[in-house]
């Protein structure tokens, strides 16, 4: 019978002091409607949303519907009045969103904007065996990725690619860009997506091995940011040229806009996807006089998932997997994965490889 990694109910608590277990549901295997994929899938990737829901710290959370938002698989039926039954067989990736088609500014309605994965808005996540989607839900995969570097990209593509591209008014040749935080999936996404754009781009951590592999990967200078004067260590490293930041993309918050102002050029810009630190954080005066613009960004449209997927491809980007475990059933090792994201131990995502129906029944 077809899985579903799902959330076991305990007894109620505090959010935050909540931890639910996981535990795996048999359910029926779908069959694909007029213009639906049915998608057998491969691997599916954890991201920082998925902890906040065990420990009930994510909005309208669901003990019955699969968890994770980040699916990767193969087209293995197609439903009535599919428009193009080529798509049959081929590997594709779920758009980890819905309900955001083409505007910039954000979602045409916001409240019918959701994640998939793990809440009653929708019924979806990629933690299954099989899946049923819209047609016009998936892209097709990249041939150069695996399945594991395939689930990898799809939420932190998206949200990475709308703070650098959409957001920075930076992803161009020789700007100067910090990405704060290097080590998670949308810090690592920016990074990627920078360099192939030819910006010159910095990294902070407060891990040294981090910051070495980040240089590994084009990044041209990393500090720490444990140091108390990392923002004037930064500036010795930019270029003699360009002595100035042209954007932040930063997923941390906490003292980011008073420490990086007097490195950020007049009408610079701070995109901030994220506020790891803290729920809040400084504006000061000296932004304002330097007319600093702050633009929250979250996920993105399926316009930019569509864009983005294709700069992958064009530019035969890999996303960063830290680690990978098999087995949808694997739970004590999945725990391992949520443990890890929560002592903030990886280096790229974390990666669930979906074993397949006959791995299963030759295991019973």
């Amino acid at each position: 019978m077809p899985r579903a990694l799902i959330l076991q109910p305990i007894e109620s608590g505090k959010p935050g002091k909540v931890y639910y277990p996981l535990q795996i549901k048999e359910v029926s295997k779908p069959i694909p409607g007029p213009h639906q994929l049915l998608v057998r899938l491969s691997a599916a990737a954890l991201n920082h949303r998925d902890l906040f829901i065990r420990r009930h710290l994510y909005p309208g959370i669901s003990l019955t519907n699969p968890l994770l938002a980040d699916g990767y698989g193969t087209v293995v039926a197609i439903g009535p009045d599919v428009s193009s039954s080529s798509i049959l067989n081929k590997p594709v990736l779920l758009t980890p969103m819905r309900g955001w088609e083409v505007e910039p500014s954000g979602p045409e309605n916001s409240r019918q904007f959701t994640v998939l994965g793990g809440t009653k808005a929708t019924d979806i996540g990629t933690a299954q065996d099989f899946v049923i989607v819209q047609e016009d839900e998936v892209e097709l995969a990249p041939e150069h990725l695996t399945p594991a570097e395939g689930a990898a990209l799809p939420l932190a593509g998206l949200t990475g690619w709308r703070a650098l591209v959409t957001k920075s008014n930076a992803a161009s040749p020789g700007k100067n860009i910090l990405i704060t935080g290097i080590g998670g999936g949308v810090a690592l996404q920016v990074l990627q997506f920078a360099v192939a754009f030819g910006c010159n781009v910095y990294v902070t951590s407060g891990d040294a091995s981090k910051l070495a592999k980040a240089k590994a990967m084009g990044a041209k200078g990393g500090v720490s940011y444990k140091s108390e004067t990392w923002e004037k260590d930064l500036r010795s490293m930019l270029p003699d040229d360009r002595r100035y930041l042209d954007a932040i993309i930063d997923g941390a918050g906490g003292k980011v806009v008073s420490k990086t102002v007097p490195i950020l050029k007049h009408g610079g810009v701070i995109s901030q996807y994220g506020m790891t630190i803290s729920p809040q954080m400084d504006w000061v005066m000296p932004a304002v006089l330097a007319n600093i613009e702050l633009k929250g960004t979250a996920m993105g449209s399926r316009q930019e998932f569509k864009e983005m997927v294709a700069f992958v491809n064009e530019h035969k980007i890999r996303p960063i997997v830290s680690r990978t475990v098999k087995g949808l059933s694997n739970l004590k090792e999945i725990d391992g994965l949520f443990a890890e994201m929560q002592e903030g131990k990886q280096f790229g995502k974390l990666v669930i490889e979906i074993d397949s129906e006959s791995q299963v029944q030759s295991r019973l």
